[in-house]
């Protein structure tokens, strides 16, 4: 079992939220919005903390400290570059990964050695693919 820490409530970090509970790990999920946890499955079993995660205090409160990983999955690139390099510097936390909606970011995440995904390379990426990198399928 690990235990996860998930920093933003929305579609994506809610499903994530969802999927590591079922399968059995221990998940907190911070928002700073409640109603970001409507988006929770019924079989969550995890914890919720209504807070801003850019605050240390709402980190020590998660113990972020015991997290096996962390997920940076706001809809804010600087706050999600900003707490993942939180996780990775001060807890010391292997795995840390930060969401960028900005691909312009990654040059910024990969100087300070975050890990980062961006979703718009990786819908451009697969529609790439599927097109066989030429256009023509």
């Amino acid at each position: 079992m690990k235990y996860i820490v998930i920093i933003g409530g929305g579609r994506l970090g809610s499903h994530m939220a969802d999927v590591f509970s079922e399968q059995g790990d221990s998940v907190v999920i911070i928002d700073n919005n409640a109603e970001s946890f409507k988006n929770l499955g019924e079989n969550f079993s995890g914890f919720t903390v209504e807070a801003d995660g850019r605050e240390l205090e709402v980190l020590e409160h998660a113990k972020m400290s015991k997290a096996d990983a962390v997920l940076c999955v706001t809809n804010d690139d600087n706050t999600n570059l900003m707490i993942a390099e939180i996780a990775t510097e001060i807890y010391k936390i292997k795995k840390v990964i930060a969401r960028i909606e900005e691909p312009e970011n990654r040059k910024i995440a990969e100087k300070l050695g975050l890990k980062v995904v961006c979703p718009l390379e990786l819908s451009a990426g697969e529609l790439e693919r599927i097109l066989g990198g030429d256009g023509s399928k």
